[in-house]
Formats: C-alpha cells, sequence, structure tokens
C-alpha cells in the first residue's frame, strides 16, 4: 500500500487523514448544535448540557491537531492532478471550496478555543492543556472577536462541506470518473495539466476567511450586533444591552451629608465555583461615597460608606446572560444593588458592617478592609463572603456540583481626600 501521493493517486496517510477530519467533523458540527439547543432550567441540565460541550470542544481541539498535521503533510505531498482541467470553472470552484476546508479546520477549532481561553466558566476542556492558552488575555473584546469568527466560519465551513460533498456524488454519479475512488481506495486517475495553477483558488479561499474576520471585528464593536457569547449556554444571539439604571438613593447618613472622599479608581470583582472550577466575575459600574475620619467619633464609628452597583453591567465570562437572568440577579427587574454600612475598627484594619440591598432582598453583610492613607491618598482592599441562597439567587440549583453556593467578593479602590 502506498503512503505517498503521486499526480495520479492519493496515499494512505492522506486518505487516512481525510477520513479522520470528516468523522470528526460530522461528530463536532452535530454535538455544538445539540448542546447549544439543550435546556439548562436547574442543575442536573445544566450539568449534561456543560457536559455535552465539554465533549464538543474537547474534539474540537483533537480536529485542530489532526487538521493541522494532515496540512503539513499535504505541504510535504504533491496533488494529485484535477481529472477534467479543461473545465477551468469547475476545477477553480473544486480547488477553492478543497482549500477553505483546509483553512475551516484550523480556523474554526482555534477561534473557539481563543474565545474559550478570553473568558472563563462553563464546560472546561478535557485535554491537558488547561482552559487558558498563552498570549491570550482575559477579554470581553477579544473573546467576542473569537467567537464571531467561529460563528461565522462555521457556516462557511458548513457551505464548503456541503459543496464538496455534492461535487463527489456528481463526479461519482453524473460525470462517473474516478474523482471518489481516487480518495476512497487509492484508484491512480488523471495525469498532469500543463500550465495548471492553484493559486487564484488558494487567494480566493482566504479571501473569503479575511472577510470573515472582518465581520466579526465589525460585530464586536457592535455589542447588540454581536453573536452573543452565550451562545455555549444556550442565549439567544445579539440580545440586546441592557440600559443602564438611573442613579439610587438610600437615605443614608453618608448621602445626606458631605462625602469627604472621592473614589478615583477601583474594582468590585467575585468568584464563585462553578461546575467545581472557578470563575470570576466583576461589575464594571459602580459608585461610591465615602464619610472617614482618621479618629472615631463617641459611638465608635469612623465614618459611612455607601456603594451603587449596576448589576445590568454584570460581566461573568461565557454566562453573563444566564447571570442576569431572572433565576439569578433578576438585572430587568432588579437594577440596582446598594450596600449601606458604618465603618468600624477591626482587628485588622477597618470592617464595614452594613446591608446589602439585592435583588429584592436586605441582608446583614460584613466586609473587613485594609487601608492605608498617604497624605491625601487612600488606597483600600476587602474581602467578604455570600451565599447566594441568602438572596434567592439560583433556587433550582440546590446543590454545589453546578453552582457554588459560596460567593467571594473583592473589592478595592484608591480615593483622594475633597478639599
Amino acid at each position: 500500500m502506498q503512503a505517498v501521493n503521486t499526480e495520479a493517486s492519493y496515499g494512505s496517510l492522506a486518505r487516512a487523514f481525510h477520513w479522520l477530519t470528516a468523522l470528526l467533523i460530522l461528530t463536532v458540527f452535530p454535538l455544538g448544535l445539540y448542546a447549544e439547543n439543550l435546556p439548562y432550567a436547574n442543575s442536573e441540565e445544566l450539568a449534561f448540557k456543560a457536559q455535552m460541550f465539554s465533549i464538543h470542544k474537547t474534539l474540537g481541539i483533537a480536529t485542530f491537531f489532526v487538521a493541522l498535521a494532515r496540512i503539513l503533510w499535504a505541504l510535504s505531498q504533491k496533488h494529485p492532478a484535477p481529472l477534467h482541467p479543461e473545465r477551468r470553472l469547475e476545477t477553480f470552484a473544486a480547488e477553492a471550496v478543497h482549500y477553505a476546508l483546509y483553512l475551516a479546520l484550523i480556523i474554526v477549532p482555534l477561534s473557539g478555543w481563543i474565545g474559550h481561553a478570553a473568558t472563563s466558566g462553563f464546560a472546561p476542556i478535557l485535554w491537558p492543556f488547561g482552559d487558558d492558552l498563552p498570549l491570550v488575555p482575559k477579554s470581553p473584546l477579544v473573546e467576542a472577536v473569537a467567537a464571531g469568527v467561529h460563528v461565522t466560519a462555521i457556516w462557511v465551513l458548513a457551505a464548503a462541506l456541503f459543496l464538496h460533498i455534492a461535487g463527489a456524488l456528481k463526479h461519482a454519479l453524473i460525470d462517473r470518473d474516478a474523482t471518489l475512488a481516487r480518495m476512497v481506495s487509492g484508484v491512480k486517475a488523471g495525469t498532469p495539466a500543463p500550465g495548471h495553477s492553484s493559486q487564484l483558488a488558494k487567494l480566493a479561499a482566504l479571501a473569503v476567511y479575511l472577510l470573515v474576520i472582518g465581520y466579526a471585528w465589525q460585530l464586536a464593536q457592535q455589542p447588540e450586533a454581536a453573536p452573543s457569547a452565550l451562545a455555549e449556554a444556550g442565549s439567544e444571539a445579539g440580545a440586546e444591552a441592557q440600559p443602564a439604571p438611573p442613579a439610587a438613593t438610600t437615605g443614608s447618613a453618608a448621602s445626606e451629608s458631605a462625602a469627604n472622599w472621592q473614589v478615583e479608581s477601583g474594582t468590585l470583582g467575585f468568584t464563585v465555583q462553578q461546575m467545581g472550577a472557578a470563575v470570576q466575575g466583576s461589575f464594571p459600574d459602580w459608585s461610591a461615597e465615602i464619610l472617614f475620619n482618621e479618629t472615631a467619633d463617641a459611638s465608635g464609628e469612623y465614618g459611612r460608606v455607601t456603594v451603587e452597583i449596576n448589576t445590568a453591567t454584570l460581566v461573568l465570562g461565557s454566562v453573563s446572560d444566564q447571570a442576569k437572568g431572572a433565576d439569578f440577579f433578576n438585572t430587568a427587574s432588579f437594577p440596582v444593588a446598594i450596600f449601606t454600612a458604618p465603618i468600624k475598627a477591626a482587628d485588622e484594619g477597618y470592617i464595614a458592617e452594613g446591608v446589602l440591598q439585592l435583588r429584592g432582598t436586605e441582608k446583614p453583610v460584613s466586609l473587613p478592609f485594609t487601608l492605608e492613607i498617604s497624605g491625601d491618598t487612600a488606597v483600600m482592599k476587602g474581602e467578604a463572603v455570600l451565599d447566594r441562597r441568602d438572596f434567592g439567587m439560583g433556587e433550582s440549583y440546590q446543590d454545589e456540583a453546578s453552582v457554588g453556593f459560596s460567593v467571594i467578593v473583592t473589592t478595592g479602590l484608591t480615593a483622594k481626600r475633597k478639599d
């Protein structure tokens, strides 16, 4: 059995790569569609959906490496001559589709891998590579572009695959030539055509995917039109962003009196366990009114703080939309969360012991924090642990196999003393 290609036939190794790749594509593609349309109304359904996506992603990575090996082998081999070089348009179309498939086998799984690495949460990859990639940051923009390329390139792949199969059937059933037989059994057929070149077909295939990448980039700049980052979690693509809620007032002492510190920069994040892995989220839009003095008053308080959080700006990797839904933060009905607390001394630094209004529920919350003041600049870092069940979140997820009960909230800010 001949392992290498000739000008008239495919070798056994090229044919093995072809059929292995075909098997992977015909498994990964429908599995992804199946997983995307699975429900996730409770912990059991979510766990099964995540398992299906994990298998989809894992097989996708396998497809990437098989395709890479196949392409490297093809580059080292002769490409059998077309059987009908005189049919120039048909030959050009067949070669363009062929090269489009080659590019798809790299671009589709790689863009999915990059999008997975750029976000966090939901359905880990089962290969031992980890869920991150070198040089790929955790970035909503990177994830959005990669997701756009992935989704769009999948449909280019589907179209190219359809044309490829249709062409093979035409050769077998209508032309009755050896085109399909060369790939099935290694039959020798065809002779080199003088002056034949496939460079234009390669450029055409490349142009298609440059358009795909450009289209994905444009979508990423328009969040309302971009494919949803939750495509893998079964949400609808292109969901409109929640509008920013109006500013809320609490009537606290801090809001009634003039705050004497102005926040210049800061972060408000949290970590929750999902499918046994830590997933990090954040609230990009929040504000704080801070009244703080270095000496305590007669009641032992150093001041008060009121924090208003725009929950509609929640970012939680690939499950941001799910987290904003009615079962969790329910941002449509409760777009603002408010934490109000007096500031007192603690064993190590200070503690804000107050009330958190979240999702229509008020619960006591304690936030220990450290504070370093240098002149008129203060740097604060704090951490608190909440239980999502206290606020009625994820009531259909009654165990921690899918979503953990504890949520670690971390915050840090730099503030300037007002004049």
